[in-house]
């Protein structure tokens, strides 16, 4: 006798994702047929937190002297961080590097030594979001050369992933109960759940009602948008009840 639930897993299959596919196995003994559902919910929230970057390249004849002064100017950078009341915890080194530079001689075909080029980047993570305008430009006036971001994320995105969650196991059980409505069964039992977290908050493209920020005047101006929690939720159903007539 054949199992019911392979028709009804096959059929599944076509319409979830590859995430879904990978969920553990199965350690109840089902007796009817299995569904398995997965199912993704956001939640966007307003961000709390800005992320940037800011470092100094410089470039000098010799190793020692390109690092010397990239180091004496990211000095300068660093404190002019700290001095705008950011938390040491909130600066990290994000990378050094140094590099020999080459100009290309089209004449005699070949490339000709001009020196070093040496670079520092910090990381750098503000509480107050609202001064993510103001923060860059003293970056540039302490002589940050290079600057990224900012990249705008929420501290603590617990509240927001739990209703994610709701929002995604609600769904998966409605949608579990249409297929037990659809095949003739009268509801579905949990046999397992599981889920991943989609990567923290993200940007969110294109927000609606993009939350203006108050800066100084001719400090670089700077929305944060909205972000978005997300979570995947796979659910195992077990169709539950005596079959009767489908629904039409």
């Amino acid at each position: 006798m054949t199992n019911p639930a392979i028709p009804l897993l096959a059929a599944a299959a076509l319409s979830i994702p590859a995430a879904a596919m990978a969920a553990p196995q199965v350690t109840i003994q089902p007796s009817g047929p299995v569904v398995e559902l997965s199912v993704y919910e956001t939640v966007d929230v307003a961000p709390d937190t800005a992320t940037i970057g800011a470092g100094v390249t410089t470039q000098a004849p010799t190793a020692t002297e390109a690092l010397r002064q990239n180091s004496a100017e990211m000095q300068k950078v660093v404190a002019r961080i700290k001095a705008l009341g950011i938390a040491a915890k909130d600066i990290q080194t994000s990378g050094i590097n140094l590099n020999p530079q080459y100009d290309y001689d089209q004449a005699n075909q070949r490339q000709v030594f001009r020196g070093y080029q040496a670079s520092n980047r910090v990381t750098v993570e503000l509480r107050k979001i609202e001064d993510t305008g103001r923060v860059l430009d003293a970056l540039v006036a302490a002589g940050a050369t290079d600057l990224s971001g900012p990249t705008f994320s929420i501290d603590d995105d617990t509240a927001a992933t739990d209703q994610a969650r709701s929002r995604a196991v609600s769904r998966a059980n409605a949608q579990a109960k249409a297929y037990a409505a659809m095949l003739g069964y009268e509801g579905a039992r949990v046999l397992a759940v599981s889920e991943s977290i989609a990567g923290g908050p993200v940007p969110y493209a294109m927000a609606k009602g993009r939350m203006a920020m108050e800066v100084q005047a001719n400090a670089a101006p700077v929305e944060p948008g909205m972000v978005s929690a997300g979570v995947n939720v796979t659910v195992t159903y077990e169709l539950t009840g005596k079959a009767s007539s489908p629904a039409k």
